[in-house]
């Protein structure tokens, strides 16, 4: 019987600049960087390994992945092409204070593709990581 969700995949343009983005801007903890040999699982190509969570959150790991991992250069291209134009979200912080987080985060270059808004289910903003996914800033109410 499964448990609960441990991984969830976003696919990134540069695994170093997301690494700063999520460390340094987001203020994530690195759980796991680790190269991982041509023989991994069959891969036939190496790999890394790069997962982050909130620091509040470490049982929920963020696979920062290139999207070459597990997928043909064709494949890999057209995900590149995806992400760059931001057709992928990444899913939805919650935050106890959206405005407050919408503008500290802000003040740290993050860019906001809408302001925090009244929901039905409370405060939301939405922004975009260095790759171009984006993701919602809730405030449950």
């Amino acid at each position: 019987m499964i448990r609960k969700l441990s991984h969830a995949g976003v696919l990134v343009l540069d695994q170093d600049s997301a690494k700063h983005f999520y460390t340094e801007t987001l203020g994530f903890t690195v759980r796991y960087d680790v190269e991982m040999g041509t023989d991994f699982a069959g891969a036939g190509q190496g790999f890394r390994w790069l997962t982050v969570s909130p620091p509040d959150q470490p049982d929920l790991e963020f696979i920062l992945a290139a999207p070459e991992m597990g997928h043909d250069a064709e494949t890999a291209r057209q995900l590149r092409e995806l992400v760059a134009k931001g057709a992928f979200s990444g899913g939805v912080w919650e935050t106890a204070d959206c405005r407050k987080t919408h503008e500290e985060l802000s003040r740290r270059g993050v860019t906001f593709l809408q302001e925090p808004a009244e929901r039905p289910y409370g405060i939301e903003a939405a922004f975009r990581d260095d790759s171009g996914n984006w993701f919602s800033l809730t405030q449950r109410v």
